[in-house]
């Protein structure tokens, strides 16, 4: 059964209230506020809440990370991302109180998370344009497609797509000395990515095992996860600032 995301809250709170450690699929809520409720209800029930990042445990993700942070190849002049596939005129994705909004929600915010792994920042700014819509009725209720930017500290501002019209996924990010990317980054499987060093070359692996095996393990060892709410709620208030960018087609500072 697909809750809509606006139940993510109600029911996450129900499950500390039930004595309960809980994992929340992203996004975490719809509003901040909704998730602020949550994460207070974690702690007032002494109970871990994790968000369902499975990307933060998956190899290929990771080495972005790892050239990304520790500047392998140098600082990153340019740095792009895009997830997006045709949905069906049927799917509950289309449906805005099932869905909480378009692409950006489910897609989008991907690309954000891979966005502030990549370089180990936060933004402190966004713009953002909603795509034309050229099919009316199947996106009456929600974007059929945007793009935006993020704008970090160091003045590196990434160009960010989805789409619920048109198939990309992919993370790439041009540094001083060379290209690293991933060439299929956001799926369950198939990750495929390149260094200037050469092909990565990581196993495949089954990411709900290894982020529940992670998450898990946190639990056993009383420590933070690394997908804590917090984490959630952060990539909520930037979801809400691409929004409200590109509705005003003001830049929105974070």
């Amino acid at each position: 059964m697909v809750l809509p995301n606006n139940m993510h809250a109600e029911y996450t709170i129900r499950g500390f209230e039930a004595g309960k450690h809980v994992i929340c699929e992203k996004p975490m809520a719809i509003t901040v506020e909704d998730c602020d409720r949550m994460i207070a209800a974690a702690k007032k029930a002494n109970k871990y809440l994790s968000i369902g990042y499975r990307l933060h445990f998956e190899p290929y993700n990771l080495e972005m990370v790892r050239c990304g942070t520790q500047k392998v190849y140098g600082e990153i002049k340019k740095l792009s991302g895009g997830f997006g596939f045709r949905a069906s005129p049927s799917q509950w994705r289309l449906t805005k109180k099932y869905a909480g909004g378009g692409p950006l929600m489910d897609l989008g915010i991907y690309v954000i998370q891979a966005m502030c792994y990549t370089t180990g920042m936060e933004p402190i700014a966004v713009t953002a344009k909603e795509g034309v819509k050229t099919d009316l009725e199947r996106f009456k209720e929600v974007e059929q497609s945007l793009t935006w930017q993020m704008e970090f500290p160091n003045g590196l501002i990434t160009d960010c797509r989805t789409s619920y019209d048109d198939g990309m996924n992919f993370l790439k990010a041009e540094a001083e000395k060379g290209i690293f990317e991933l060439t299929s980054a956001y799926n369950y499987t198939g990750q495929r990515g390149s260094t200037p060093a050469g092909t990565m070359n990581f196993p495949h692996i089954n990411q709900q095992a290894k982020q529940m095996d992670g998450i898990a393990a946190s639990i056993k060892n009383n420590s933070p996860s690394i997908v804590p709410g917090e984490l959630g709620r952060r990539d909520v208030k930037y979801l809400q600032a691409v929004y409200e960018a590109m509705h005003t087609g003001k830049k929105v500072m974070i």
